[in-house]
């Protein structure tokens, strides 16, 4: 496995931190609410995300390979609860204070992880190309399960921190407006991907 470290932690760099539904969520979050109350999200993402990776470790990947419109359901669920984020993103309705009324909630993000086209595939692929089930299984999946519990980790909170310091410099209601369209644009954008 050693050789294979440097091809997991790149494969876990472009996989992670690149946009995807739960990055731009966290990115939204962190403009529209702060660090802080991105936090339920963040830990979501980060448990659900590891709790996915596992199950796939302990067999999940089998019953994936072995059924597969197992996955075009899961690409379908995972697009109809992306369009209604997108939907909650775009017309939530701005406050006085130019916070929206409520941020995604530890339960959403974490349910989400499971049928996150992203993630699924992400875990199936880390799965099958650096765990070896027949020599030192043990091993593998503790330094993969590890490599993507921190890639997860760095990613989430950059991309919340990202969100957080751009609001700094806003003071207009019409970017914030703006700033919300576009992320929910991109939320639409994922799912288009997830098809083409």
């Amino acid at each position: 496995m050693i050789s294979d470290f440097y091809p997991l932690i790149l494969f876990g760099i472009v996989t992670a931190f690149t946009p995807g539904p739960n990055n731009i969520s966290a990115a939204y979050s962190g403009f529209n609410f702060g660090f802080r109350k991105t936090l339920p999200l963040m830990l979501g993402v980060v448990f659900g995300w590891t709790s996915l990776l596992i199950s796939m470790e302990l067999g999940l990947v089998i019953l994936f390979q072995r059924i597969g419109y197992l996955q075009s359901i899961i690409k379908v669920l995972g697009s109809i609860f992306l369009i209604y984020l997108a939907y909650k993103i775009a017309f939530s309705n701005i406050q006085k204070n130019n916070n929206l009324k409520k941020p995604i909630q530890f339960f959403e993000m974490y349910l989400f992880q499971f049928i996150n086209p992203k993630s699924v595939v992400v875990a199936m692929t880390a799965v099958s190309i650096f765990i070896d089930t027949k020599n030192n299984y043990i091993n593998d999946v503790i330094l993969v399960t590890t490599v993507y519990f921190f890639m997860a980790v760095f990613s989430i909170s950059g991309w919340c921190l990202l969100g957080k310091y751009l609001r700094k410099f806003v003071t207009s209601e019409k970017f914030i407006k703006n700033f919300n369209y576009t992320m929910s644009f991109l939320l639409i954008v994922c799912v288009i991907l997830f098809y083409v």
